[in-house]
């Protein structure tokens, strides 16, 4: 359900601008949208290792099958959002109808981002899916995976240790050398900006794996991590802190077992990719249909009524790509996975259970 959460809380990022008034007048932490994104890597990590870590660390998988996998997991959905809206931007130019940031759909920023190659520093990528940058470090990170569990898998706490110090480190270096934190890095600097934070998930998953804290213990920590990230937001960005609580929250969030599993969240949960990959799209086809028709000379009641259909679009779109086009796909690429969660970013399995508060489980 936090995949859910983040991936609702970043549509509402995108269409932050858009609003009569926009949100970030109404409250600073609406603009801090780059939290929720760091947060979509660090859960990134989590599930992955929970998902592939024991086997990918044992030899147990294939490294060229997991690789294949993650590979067609992204790319088919992107290239066809992304080819979508190359068409539609053709097609209103033929038409004569001008985008209304026209410098977001530069053909020549097209190919690098096509490829999925603009968070390692190739020139392009930016503008049309701009957040498809994240897809882009990811697969850097997702490719690493296979090797940074075979080292540190049965190392719950060398894990968090390296974890922790290759954030601070980083920061540390991109405040010096590119003049941003770590967490706020543009772009072209994607893959620097996601692997420390898909290390801090990677952690958190080998802790949950290897380590036993009763689901009570857990449910407090969870629960005061969220109070102490939303006081500090409340308060201001405070980035490192921010993003140590959240991984603390995805941690807990795994370590409590569901008494309950619901098909409903289940499926939210697995709706959250489309969800980051085509609500930029539905924002811009949207909104540039009502600049078209003039909104400006529209009430404000009337406007904000458009923007609220425009953000609930936003989960329609994705709901409308998941189930017509994104799931079918998967399941044909990956047959032999039919019948069981296609995405391989859904919940991770169940924790294994033990008496002790910090035993760590044999093997």
């Amino acid at each position: 359900m936090l995949r859910f959460a983040a991936g609702a809380l970043i549509i509402l990022y995108h269409f932050r601008e858009a609003a009569p008034l926009p949100l970030g007048q109404i409250h600073p932490v609406f603009d801090r949208g780059f939290l929720l994104t760091d947060f979509f890597i660090i859960d990134s990590g989590y599930v992955l290792a929970r998902i592939y870590g024991e086997r990918l660390a044992s030899g147990g998988m294939d490294v060229g099958a997991y690789a294949r996998q993650r590979l067609l997991r992204v790319f088919p959905a992107h290239l066809v959002v992304v080819a979508g809206l190359a068409a539609l931007v053709a097609a209103a130019a033929l038409a004569g109808i001008q985008p209304s940031n026209p410098q977001w759909f530069d053909w020549a920023q097209l190919p690098a981002q096509a490829l999925l190659v603009q968070a390692y520093g190739v020139p392009g990528g930016v503008g049309w899916n701009a957040p498809t940058w994240t897809l882009s470090a990811l697969i850097g990170c997702y490719l690493l995976l296979p090797w940074i569990c075979r080292a540190l898998w049965s190392r719950p706490w060398i894990t968090a240790a390296a974890a922790v110090g290759l954030l601070l480190a980083a920061d540390l270096a991109s405040r010096v050398w590119l003049g941003d934190p770590v967490y706020r890095l543009p772009l072209r600097f994607g893959f620097l900006r996601a692997f420390p934070l898909f290390l801090l998930g990677v952690a958190a998953a080998v802790a949950g794996a290897r380590l036993y804290i009763r689901p009570a213990v857990a449910g407090v920590l969870g629960l005061g991590a969220f109070g102490a990230l939303t006081l500090a937001q409340a308060l201001g960005p405070f980035g490192l802190v921010s993003l140590l609580l959240m991984t603390v929250i995805i941690w807990a969030a795994g370590a409590v077992p569901v008494l309950r599993p619901s098909r409903l969240i289940e499926h939210l949960a697995l709706m959250s990719f489309s969800m980051f990959l085509t609500n930029e799209v539905t924002r811009i086809v949207w909104f540039g249909l009502l600049d078209e028709l003039r909104q400006d000379a529209l009430s404000s009641g009337v406007r904000w009524t458009l923007w609220s259909i425009g953000l609930i679009g936003a989960f329609v779109a994705a709901a409308a790509f998941r189930y017509g086009f994104d799931r079918p796909v998967q399941a044909w690429l990956n047959p032999s996975r039919s019948g069981r969660r296609e995405d391989g970013d859904a919940a991770p399995p169940p924790r294994a259970s033990g008496p002790v508060v910090t035993t760590e489980h044999a093997g």
